[in-house]
């Protein structure tokens, strides 16, 4: 049976790729941009199984507008892709207040709203399936992204939360986490002023192999089967990476943090007192 997915951040990027893949199978879908640029395409090719909608996901009550625009017009909303975003590349020092702010407002805010209005309409469907997309970023991180991260890791919190919430009201949550792969996601991040006293870690960073080989960046329509995959699954998983670099990095990282929890495990316990 076709689904009604509703898509932020629909462009472009992973957002049109996977709006493209519902379409292309029969599924009605919601597309968002902030400037409403770039879906008249999709309306085109795909008449009316698209409903475009301009949105800012910042914009609160905006993003509730938005989701009762899209129940009122296809009667559901099966699924919600929360993709729209915004990178900041940039030291921990070197990161600006409104640069900060607007990358907290956009990647955790934004995905927050839209959460919060999809909720009353699938809790009153029964049903219903939430994908947030994270970043392997959200699950470990490494130098320049550090406020990227910090974002993607706020919503991996809260979305975990969530699932726990829903599990009894028939509303999934699946949190994507992609490691790097070839989009235009440059096009929406934001480059710090750097400090000189950053340069060697720069160097080091982008001279690692990890950061040069072939591989390292995946095709981003690849991702477009594996999304169709997690969204007609019965019993979706709460995590699920995209691309083959990020979960033996998360494998090692994970290691190296029990290792330290481990050796410092009693002290922890003294601090308990009791």
């Amino acid at each position: 049976m076709a689904k009604t997915i509703f898509i932020t951040g629909a462009s472009r990027g992973f957002g049109r790729i996977w709006a493209e893949a519902f379409l292309e199978r029969g599924d009605q879908v919601v597309v968002t941009s902030r400037k409403g640029s770039g879906l008249s395409e999709l309306v085109e090719k795909y008449g009316s199984a698209v409903l475009p909608l301009e949105l800012d996901i910042t914009n609160r009550a905006a993003c509730f507008s938005a989701l009762e625009k899209a129940k009122s017009h296809f009667g559901r909303v099966d699924v919600v892709i929360n993709n729209a975003a915004m990178g900041v590349v940039g030291m921990v020092e070197e990161l600006g207040e409104q640069e900060s702010r607007d990358i907290i407002e956009a990647n955790l805010f934004g995905t927050l709203w839209i959460t919060q209005a999809a909720l009353p309409i699938l809790r009153a469907q029964g049903s219903g399936h939430i994908l947030q997309l994270s970043s392997a970023l959200g699950v470990y991180t490494f130098p320049s992204v550090g406020i990227y991260s910090a974002s993607k890791f706020a919503v991996e919190g809260f979305s975990e939360a969530l699932s726990l919430e829903t599990k009894d009201m028939g509303i999934h949550v699946t949190i994507v986490e992609p490691n790097g792969f070839s989009t235009d996601f440059t096009a929406s991040t934001i480059q710090s002023k750097p400090l000189p006293a950053y340069d060697q870690v720069r160097t080091a960073l982008y001279s690692n192999p990890a950061m040069t080989e072939s591989d390292t960046y995946g095709d981003p329509k690849a991702t477009a089967a594996a999304i169709l995959k997690l969204v007609d699954a019965t019993n979706p998983p709460l995590r699920l990476f995209l691309g083959k670099k990020a979960l033996p990095l998360a494998k090692a990282v994970y290691q190296q943090r029990l290792a330290s929890w481990e050796e410092w495990n009693t002290v922890a316990i003294e601090a308990h007192g009791l």
